[in-house]
């Protein structure tokens, strides 16, 4: 069975950084792109950043290019997100997701997600 599992949420101030982790589980994630999503209480939900197999192209949002960082370890099966400069409008649930990078847009398997709150 494919599963998708975040982790690294938490608590932080604003224009601290935190790091999530994507780790699959089932299926190798080298030949997936795989991105990052978030949902706002009462917003939609929206992309953050998706990351390519094989050549690695990556494509962030441009709430937050320059800020956030998305790589990935094949070997360790892991993708992460490397957020820094949080600000309060990053508070989310942080989804991982199989994705199209130049859409920025999920697809068909999802992790549950992990939530991220940016506060003084």
């Amino acid at each position: 069975q494919w599963r998708l599992v975040e982790s690294g949420g938490g608590l932080v101030e604003p224009g601290g950084s935190l790091r999530l982790s994507c780790t699959a589980s089932g299926f190798t994630l080298q030949y997936h792109s795989i991105g990052w999503f978030r949902q706002a209480p009462g917003k939609e939900r929206e992309g953050v950043s998706c990351i390519s197999t094989k050549t690695g192209t990556t494509n962030y949002a441009a709430s937050v290019k320059g800020r956030f960082t998305i790589s990935r370890d094949d070997a360790k099966n892991t993708v992460y997100l490397q957020m820094n400069s949080l600000k309060a409008e990053d508070t989310a649930v942080y989804y991982c997701a199989t994705c199209i990078v130049l859409r920025l847009q999920g697809m068909n398997y999802w992790g549950e997600g992990t939530l991220v709150t940016v506060s003084s």
